[in-house]
């Protein structure tokens, strides 16, 4: 609704004639108040790997349909849920699915941490020169994710741009 609101009030603006701010597209990430409550911390990673040329918006869903089929088949419960999210599937959202897990921007970090050993197992990170250099945050700037967000789902999340 608050999005909506916003480009009415554009789209007057420039009808009236009027002068426009613009502010960036953190303020209206679409998915706060949905996925995980408004980031409170936020950073940017740059990774100094190009995106594969192969990836693309199909290899970003199936990663996430991927990963979960992998848990599934071996029962396991592993406390979160990714998402690609985006019209590009360009954000990845991982979410804690239960209390306690990941509330602290430490805790949050740490399962990014243990995300880059699934990370290194794949074939995008076999290709490149020193993959134990590399981590999780690589791994999705490999695949072409912008945007990772992690969340305990209740209170805290901690949104990375990746360049």
């Amino acid at each position: 609704m608050q999005r909506i609101q916003v480009i009415a009030a554009l789209f007057a603006a420039s009808v009236l004639g009027l002068t426009v701010i613009t502010f960036p597209a953190a303020a209206f990430d679409a998915h706060a108040g949905y996925y995980y409550p408004v980031p409170q911390t936020r950073e940017v990673y740059v990774s100094e790997l190009a995106p594969a040329p192969d990836t693309g918006k199909k290899s970003r869903a199936a990663f996430v349909i991927g990963l979960a089929g992998q848990h599934e088949e071996r029962n396991r419960v592993i406390g979160y849920h990714l998402f690609a999210k985006g019209a590009e599937l360009e954000k990845l959202i991982i979410v804690a699915t239960g209390d306690g897990q990941y509330d602290t921007l430490y805790r949050l970090r740490a399962l990014l941490a243990s995300l880059t050993s699934m990370a290194r197992s794949t074939e995008l990170f076999a290709r490149s020169n020193q993959p134990q250099e590399l981590n999780f945050l690589d791994f999705c700037k490999l695949i072409g994710f912008t945007q990772v967000t992690v969340s305990d789902g209740r209170n805290i999340a901690h949104q990375i741009t990746v360049r």
